[in-house]
């Protein structure tokens, strides 16, 4: 009915006239829903109205009913009475009735089809509200995925240039010489500082050279070898102790000299 035509077109321009804003897609959704839900409860007051003009047109078929058949009971009434003049007034009166009775019969069917009608497009509309309620949360998901794909084709599209990424391969370059620069001074601030004579003397003296040197005369000694610099004569095993031993141990000690 007209009703539902107009809430339709309603809704849709709220529709139309949101997205035309590019607001956000949930709060969109969100007022929309608010907006059928408002319509849906005037669209209810409308059907409750078109329900009590269906049943006062029912009412007022039942009484033009009943005052049809008082009329006739009145007009028998009058035939036993023998006053065939009262009758046919009795009579004229119930065919009005019956004839208001027949409009408002006919009133009432064509009421109780639009009735009928407008209580099935409120039952739709409720399932379309219910529908849209159960679908708000898959619609703003796929909106914001849609928005996430849309700001990542946007920023891949931003880095298309290389001019970025050309500039971090020069850092990358400058920074690897200014390293090294650091380390070649580094060494130079090492090597020309002091007196590089007495440096030099002084990691020979050191305790590691000093060890080296221990460790290499006790393994020349093991082998029979000489040290370093001396002669290269193997060493003469010693005598063993014999007779001549006794013999200096039986001499006289030596006097002291006074």
């Amino acid at each position: 009915m007209g009703i539902f035509s107009r809430l339709g077109t309603l809704i849709k321009s709220n529709i139309n006239d949101l997205i035309s804003k590019a607001e956000d897609p949930e709060k969109m959704l969100s007022q929309v829903l608010v907006d059928m839900k408002n319509q849906l409860v005037e669209a209810k007051k409308q059907v409750a109205v078109a329900i009590g003009d269906e049943k006062r047109l029912k009412k007022q078929w039942d009484e033009q009913v009943a005052n049809g058949k008082e009329w006739e009971r009145k007009a028998m009434m009058a035939v036993h009475a023998g006053d065939d003049e009262l009758a046919k007034s009795a009579l004229m009166r119930q065919k009005e009735h019956e004839e208001l009775s027949n409009q408002f019969e006919s009133q009432w069917h064509l009421q109780k089809e639009a009735v009928d009608k407008l209580k099935e497009q409120l039952r739709t509309l409720n399932n379309k509200i219910e529908e849209a309620k159960r679908k708000k949360n898959i619609l703003v998901a796929r909106a914001k995925r849609a928005e996430a794909q849309k700001t990542i084709q946007q920023t891949m599209a931003g880095l298309s240039d290389t001019s970025a990424f050309d500039t971090f391969d020069r850092m990358t370059e400058k920074v690897d010489a200014i390293e090294a620069e650091a380390e070649a001074s580094s060494e130079l601030a090492g090597e020309m500082t002091g007196d590089t004579l007495a440096a030099k003397f002084k990691q020979l003296e050191s305790p590691g050279g000093v060890a080296a040197d221990m460790a290499l005369q006790e393994l020349k000694q093991k082998m029979g070898l000489p040290p370093a610099g001396g002669s290269t004569t193997k060493a003469l095993p010693q005598k063993q102790s014999g007779g001549d031993d006794k013999a200096q141990k039986n001499l006289p000690p030596k006097a002291s000299e006074e």
